[in-house]
This record gives C-alpha cells, sequence and structure tokens, in this order.
C-alpha cells in the first residue's frame, strides 16, 4: 500500500507541473472563461505547486503529507465547480477529478484510515 500512495503523490505532483508550468498558456484561458483574475489564478498556481512539492518531499517526511494532500483535495473540488460554472463538456472535468480522488486516498492513508 505504501508504493501505491507514494505512487499516486508523485502522479499528482507531476500533473500539477505539467499543467500549470508546461502547459500555463492553457490555464490562462481556462482562468479567463471562468471569470476570475489574474491574481487569483496565480495565487491557485503557486499553492498548488508548494503542495504539488510538499507531497513529494513528504515521500521522505510523510509527517509533511495530510495538510497538503486535504488542501490538494479541496483546490480540486473548486476545479471542478469551476467546470460546472462554465458548463464545460464531461471530458474536462476528468483530470481534476482523477487529482481529488488521488488527493483523498493520499490523505486517507496518512490519516490511518486505509491500508496497512
Amino acid at each position: 500500500m505504501e508504493t501505491l500512495v507514494t505512487l499516486a503523490q508523485l502522479i499528482i505532483a507531476a500533473s500539477i507541473v505539467i499543467v500549470w508550468v508546461f502547459r500555463f498558456d492553457n490555464i490562462v484561458v481556462e482562468f479567463k472563461q471562468y471569470g476570475l483574475p489574474d491574481l487569483v489564478r496565480n495565487m491557485v498556481g503557486a499553492s498548488k505547486i508548494a503542495l504539488a512539492t510538499l507531497l513529494v518531499v513528504g515521500i521522505w517526511y510523510p509527517e509533511l503529507v495530510l495538510v497538503p494532500a486535504l488542501l490538494m483535495a479541496a483546490l480540486m473540488v473548486c476545479a471542478q465547480l469551476a467546470h460546472i460554472k462554465v458548463r464545460n463538456p464531461f471530458i474536462k472535468y476528468v483530470p481534476s477529478f482523477v487529482l481529488l480522488l488521488l488527493s483523498l486516498f493520499v490523505a486517507a492513508a496518512h490519516a490511518g484510515l486505509i491500508g496497512a
């Protein structure tokens, strides 16, 4: 189970970096579609990158993982709500929903709710 949790942490972190660093132009377009200001976009991006970093560092320092995993899950709920607000097609919901599930899985594992 520990390997699955570590893999989930790495998938979350890599996904965030890919989207918020290498595909930032898409983020700019999406946040404009959502009607959110640049400051909010930049704060969300900085928060997600910081949380992703903590999830990676948490591989060696597990006590750091629970709060970042829960905060990442909260941000993914916000992403889902943004997709609902603009009535995006279902396929647009999938990435943030998968990251929401992975974040909840990581949080549950680090809270001792699952695993052995």
